[in-house]
Formats: C-alpha cells, sequence, structure tokens
C-alpha cells in the first residue's frame, strides 16, 4: 500500500509521487551538453528523489557517481588531508554499499588514499579523477546532494576551485577528459 511521504527520498513502490520524467529530461539534456551546475530548492522539495530519478535515467548512456555529504562529518572538513581522504572514504563506501559504478583499479588508488600514513591532498583525489574519466568507457557523472554541508568551508572551495580548473582545462583541449556533468545540489544557492 502507497502513503504519502514527506520525509527523504520518495520511492515510487510505496509513495504517491509525481511524473519526475519531464524534470528529469530537461536536467538530462544539461548532462548531455557538458554543465556543470547546482539544483537548490528548500527542504522538503523533492532534490533527493529528482537526483534518484535521474541517476537511474542516466545510467544507460553515463556511469553515475551519485554522493550525499551529509556522509562526511565537520572533521573531514577540517583540513584539506581530512576533506580529501573523506571524499575518497565516501567513494569507496558508495561503491561497497550503494553499488557506485567504481572500477577496481580506481577504488584501490582510493582506498589507498584513505589508508596512507601520508597526507593526501585534492590534487591527489584530481588525479584519481582525471585518469578514471580519460579511460572509464562511458563518459562519468557526478552528482553531490546535500552541498550546503560544506559551503563557506576552505577545503571546498578549493575543491570547486579544481573542479573549474578541469572544466577550463578541458574547454581549452577537448581531449583532455573530465566529468561529463557535475550537479551539486543543496538549499543554498551555490553558483
Amino acid at each position: 500500500m502507497r502513503q504519502f511521504n514527506t520525509n527523504a527520498v520518495c520511492i515510487p513502490s510505496k509513495h504517491y509521487m509525481v511524473d519526475l520524467s519531464s524534470v528529469t529530461d530537461a536536467i538530462k539534456k544539461l548532462v548531455d551538453a557538458e554543465k556543470y551546475f547546482s539544483i537548490n530548492r528548500a527542504r522538503q522539495y523533492g532534490k533527493t528523489t529528482t537526483l534518484n530519478a535521474l541517476e537511474k535515467s542516466l545510467s544507460e548512456q553515463y556511469d553515475v557517481i551519485s554522493i550525499d555529504f551529509q556522509t562526511m562529518t565537520s572533521a573531514d572538513f577540517s583540513d584539506e588531508n581530512s576533506f580529501a581522504k573523506g571524499l575518497a572514504r565516501i567513494l569507496c563506501d558508495s561503491r561497497d554499499l550503494m553499488n557506485i559504478p567504481v572500477p577496481d583499479r580506481y577504488y584501490e588508488l582510493l582506498h589507498y588514499l584513505t589508508a596512507q600514513k601520508e597526507a593526501a591532498t585534492i590534487s591527489d583525489i584530481f588525479k584519481v579523477f582525471n585518469q578514471w574519466c580519460r579511460e572509464n568507457p562511458k563518459p562519468v557523472v557526478l552528482i553531490i546532494d546535500e552541498v550546503d554541508t560544506a559551503t563557506n568551508n576552505q577545503v571546498f572551495l578549493d575543491f570547486l576551485g579544481k573542479l573549474r580548473a578541469n572544466y577550463v582545462m578541458h574547454a581549452k583541449n577537448p581531449n583532455f577528459k573530465i566529468f561529463q556533468s557535475v550537479i551539486l545540489a543543496g538549499v543554498r544557492k551555490l553558483l
């Protein structure tokens, strides 16, 4: 028996919900056009439900890496090392728990970053991302939900700066492979 849901993600088989196909189709056009963008709405407007539906609709054409910054703690945002290791950890955990398509080679590199005694950097994460995007058979889409967790935080701003730098390098040299699209979702307007 389906019911109304006003908490977190709606599941079509369990909850009454609107048809999201026109919304996901419109967002897919942005992804197909290699856009990096944000989705921002107040709480309980269906952002996470939309992202879940989008992930399903994109998965035939793209490898979708969908993570949630709520799984990171404030300690993960305390410095670059903690952020890089925390991000690598949630990517590894997402593969283990949510079947996110992280190929073995990159899983091992990310897992190594989480375990190494030396400090990890955002550049270390982007070395993995860049190699992954370059060698992956399908274009890779990165979705980060609850990105508000990281706003007004210098290491997150550094992360955004690296995303932008890669986007600019790709614009100058289309052979430089990067994420097909990056989608940041949260309550506050970011970009």
